[in-house]
């Protein structure tokens, strides 16, 4: 099975920038890009900070803008993000009895779970006795399957302290209740737009860049300063099988030479050739996906 994960989209309002990129352009990009390379995946996954300011109209303009995406979506909640708004746009999104984005999604490679940790007036994340409620219920429900849960802010420390400093702040009571299922194979994070992954309490996990602006890799910096960056963005393109799993980081926004390791492919005239007849190529395909959609 294959999925797709994307994180912090950072929407604005129609026009706006943001960091003097446009996040609903870059959006449009990656939804082309799956469109025209990853039509055969099952799933997308988008982990939270849909929006940047909770802005009624940044939803209407996400909500626009996936009607072209060919591919089923799961939305998460983020901590930029606003639970009212978000769910005045997307009525049909799944909430759970207490009014939070929390749902699970049964697939061919089993059952993903999508967490709420947006905590109102802070840019951590929390999990509340009744989130970590649901949480138990449905581990307990699914117990059968293999599971893969999502949720906006880590569980770890990454070394950049700013970010730290605004992870999941109750971890301990998630872990609680994680460890005492060993069917869970793998988190998905977002919140700290780098390209992480590692391991947490025996469970692999990734978090993806953000799709328009990324946080430098300083690990010196005090936790007062946040660095950013211009890296390009990239979605997770990840493949689920038994006894395997792998994530891979698409950066489909950054241009770079392509060509074949075999043959003559290593002489000059070669590599113009190439350029030509692949990166072109693949330009041409993009553009002309954008403006189907």
């Amino acid at each position: 099975m294959k999925i797709i994960h994307l994180t912090d989209l950072h929407l604005v309002a129609p026009t706006r920038k943001l960091f003097a990129l446009d996040p609903l352009e870059h959006f449009k990009a990656a939804i082309a890009s799956i469109n025209l390379n990853h039509f055969d995946a099952e799933l997308v996954l988008i982990s939270g900070d849909l929006v940047d300011q909770g802005e009624t109209e940044a939803y209407i303009a996400l909500k626009e803008a996936l009607k072209s995406l060919k591919i089923p979506y799961a939305l998460g909640m983020g901590n930029h993000d606003n639970r009212a708004h978000l769910q005045s746009v997307f009525p049909e999104l799944p909430q759970d009895d207490n009014g939070f984005v929390q749902y699970a999604i049964k697939t061919s490679g089993g059952t993903f779970i999508m967490l709420d940790t947006a905590k109102e007036g802070s840019h951590a994340g929390e999990l509340c006795t009744k989130r970590l409620a649901w949480l138990s219920h449905t581990l307990e429900k699914h117990s059968d399957q293999d599971i893969f849960i999502v949720l906006h802010h880590p569980t770890v420390e990454t070394g950049i302290r700013f970010m730290d400093s605004i992870k999941l702040q109750d971890v301990e009571a998630f872990a609680n209740i994680v460890k005492k299922h060993n069917n869970i194979r793998h988190l998905f994070f977002g919140h700290v737009h780098r390209p992480i992954t590692g391991n947490w309490q025996g469970i692999s996990f990734s978090l993806m860049p953000s799709l328009n602006h990324q946080v430098a890799l300083n690990l010196e910096i005090d936790a007062k300063r946040l660095p950013g960056s211009h890296e390009p963005p990239a979605y997770g393109v990840v493949i689920i099988e038994e006894q395997s799993l792998v994530v891979h980081f698409n950066y489909f926004m950054q241009e770079t030479r392509k060509y074949f390791m075999h043959g003559n492919s290593a002489s000059a005239q070669s590599f113009a050739q190439l350029d030509h007849e692949i990166e072109l190529q693949q330009r041409d395909d993009l553009q002309q996906t954008m403006k189907d959609y």
